[in-house]
């Protein structure tokens, strides 16, 4: 695969760390970058398989793909509070 390995836990640290409001929590969404990555690793398990970086590099997705929606749950539950 050519694609560049994204550093998923980077991008959400950055976006975290950035004070977001719960609106942009409840909205978020991984970069195009990162989300196309992702859309070649799954295609490439569908296909013919994955090395053992691209397993990790899913795992990590995975792993990090519920950490965002909790945080989202989380913050639409606190909007919903505030109406």
């Amino acid at each position: 695969m050519d694609a560049v390995h994204p550093n998923i836990y980077e991008e959400f640290a950055d976006f975290i760390t950035s004070s977001p409001t719960l609106e942009e929590i409840a909205n978020y969404r991984l970069s195009q970058a990162s989300e196309r990555y992702v859309s070649e690793l799954l295609e490439a398990n569908r296909t013919r398989g994955l090395t053992p970086e691209e397993s990790r590099a899913i795992d990590d997705f995975m792993r990090l793909e519920h950490l965002v929606r909790m945080a989202k749950i989380r913050a639409i539950a606190k909007l919903d509070q505030q109406k």
